[in-house]
């Protein structure tokens, strides 16, 4: 199989799933992230960056999820300038 380099959007969901894992393994879970969160940990991470990756790659974010033990519970977002959250859970 010949070597695919991943798109910036792939990139970017492989960046905003590392952030929720690191957090959730610091916080402990069950954790509730809000954007404000994801923001420190990456200022690149932008709301409608963070929108845009959830919606197009969920399934490689609860993979990646899926492999240190954590399943995504729910994704909230109110829309522009009112927050997202994302609620992580063990397996």
């Amino acid at each position: 199989m010949a070597f695919k380099p991943k798109s910036a959007a792939e990139t970017k969901a492989a960046e905003l799933a590392a952030i929720l894992i690191r957090i959730a393994d610091r916080e402990g879970a069950p954790v509730q992230i809000g954007v404000d969160e994801l923001r420190r940990a990456s200022p690149r991470l932008t709301p409608l960056a963070i929108g845009q990756m959830f919606r197009r790659h969920r399934d490689d974010l609860e993979a990646a999820l899926a492999e240190r033990g954590y399943t995504l519970v729910d994704y909230a977002d109110q829309g522009p300038g009112r927050g997202m959250e994302f609620e992580i859970a063990p397996a």
